[in-house]
């Protein structure tokens, strides 16, 4: 069966986001697909896209690094909670460099992290994410420190307090 929005629209399971990854793999065409529905304007279509890609490997994910920045726009713009957390799963996937750093998405994450009202795992993608461009700045790494000590940890699902107790211990690379 081919990918279409309409099929997207309707896919709700596990079983139909493995389907559709396997689908792409066997085009070989992840980049395409991505561009194609990972940005539509309909949130279920966007959702079961992304939810698609997110079963890739790693390397096959990286040709999508070409649009590394229209995703961060989308993670940091959408309204949709999926949306955001697929968007940040995937871009946390890709290979950052230094030259990827995005103030606006450096405040974006370290605002996500904190916010009792986010999802964990959105939380968990933004802390993973704030620490990865942290790392290429001394001085930045210092303030997502000093901003995961000023979190008053008793209100954090146990996700967050793991991530935040590995990133103090030098566990998390």
């Amino acid at each position: 069966m081919a990918i279409t929005s309409e099929r997207l629209n309707q896919t709700f399971s596990e079983g139909g986001a493995q389907e559709i990854y396997q689908e792409i793999k066997a085009k070989g065409d992840f980049l395409g697909f991505a561009q194609r529905y990972a940005f539509d304007t309909d949130y279920r279509v966007a959702r079961t896209a992304l939810w698609g890609l997110t079963k890739a490997k790693d390397e096959e994910l990286s040709e999508l690094k070409v649009i590394y920045n229209e995703l961060i726009d989308q993670a940091m713009q959408t309204e949709n909670s999926s949306v955001r957390r697929l968007t940040l799963n995937i871009i946390e996937k890709l290979k950052m460099d230094e030259d990827d750093l995005r103030t606006d998405f450096l405040d974006f994450c370290f605002e996500h992290m904190v916010s009792i009202e986010e999802f964990p795992g959105t939380q968990t993608l933004c802390m993973k994410l704030a620490f990865r461009m942290c790392t290429f700045y001394p001085e930045l790494m210092d303030e997502l420190k000093r901003t995961l000590e000023a979190m008053e940890i008793d209100y954090y699902k146990p996700a967050i307090k793991c991530l935040r107790k590995r990133i103090f211990s030098g566990r998390y690379k």
